[in-house]
């Protein structure tokens, strides 16, 4: 039998061209899914924030998984900081292709469910950004904590080799200095327990500052997303 390296090729890609086409529906019906109030507009930008790349068999991946702080809610697609840092990393003729994973409203919950599917794919970085709507709404830290940590098991199971970022988070006082100051200290025990890098905070620097977040002052300007970007980069650049 005659094998012909090139039809194998042109194959693989051709799988891999659809799974991202699969991978693209599948976080649109999430979003789909999130809060009601979500205008028709937010929905677009949503849509818009997924970045589904074709692989090659030298091309690793990088993923963020996270909310509308990855998803890049309110500004433009290639503004939001996931597209920043594969810019970066096309500036420094790298191996690495990023898919932006974000949705808009999700919470850890939400993001437990998804995971599945997302795990569709290879992954050789996971980039975890998820929790905060989970505090804005008051949910039990420990019921934050245990979808977080399914969330790592899941990707550790499924990629045990795959490199694994915990980007932190925290929230207004709004729920009591209690709270707050717990939901906190969930990113640095789960990031020990598991071994694996931490950003401490990820809208360090932007958070509060009214001109680097827009008018509901939650979530980053395209200003406020190249600090971001420099906040992950410094973590990210030692992983790669």
């Amino acid at each position: 039998m005659i094998y012909n390296k090139n039809s194998n090729n042109n194959l693989m890609k051709k799988k891999e061209g659809s799974f991202f086409i699969f991978l693209l529906i599948v976080i649109l019906g999430f979003a789909a899914c999130t809060d009601s109030t979500t205008s028709t507009t937010q929905t677009k930008q949503e849509e818009a924030t997924v970045v589904a790349m074709e692989s090659s068999g030298t091309t690793k991946t990088i993923l963020f998984f996270g909310n509308s702080l990855t998803a890049g809610y309110g500004v433009e697609p290639e503004q939001a900081h996931p597209a920043l840092i594969q810019a970066k990393i096309d500036s420094l003729q790298l191996p690495y292709k990023v898919v932006n994973a974000g949705v808009s409203g999700e919470t850890t919950s939400g993001g437990n469910s998804r995971i599945d599917w997302i795990l569709q794919q290879p992954i050789d970085i996971f980039i975890l950004e998820l929790g905060a709507n989970d505090g804005l709404r008051g949910i039990p830290l420990a019921t934050t904590e245990q979808n977080l940590q399914s969330i790592i098991n899941k990707v550790r199971t499924a990629y045990p080799e795959a490199k694994i970022i915990l980007e932190g988070m925290q929230i207004p006082p709004n729920m009591g200095a209690g709270y707050t100051t717990s939901f906190k200290d969930i990113y640095p025990r789960l990031a020990k327990e598991n071994n694996i890098e931490l950003i401490p905070f990820l809208l360090k620097d932007v958070a509060g500052d009214p001109k680097l977040n827009q008018s509901d002052g939650i979530h980053p300007t395209a200003e406020g997303h190249k600090i971001l970007a420099e906040t992950v980069w410094e973590v990210l650049k030692e992983e790669l």
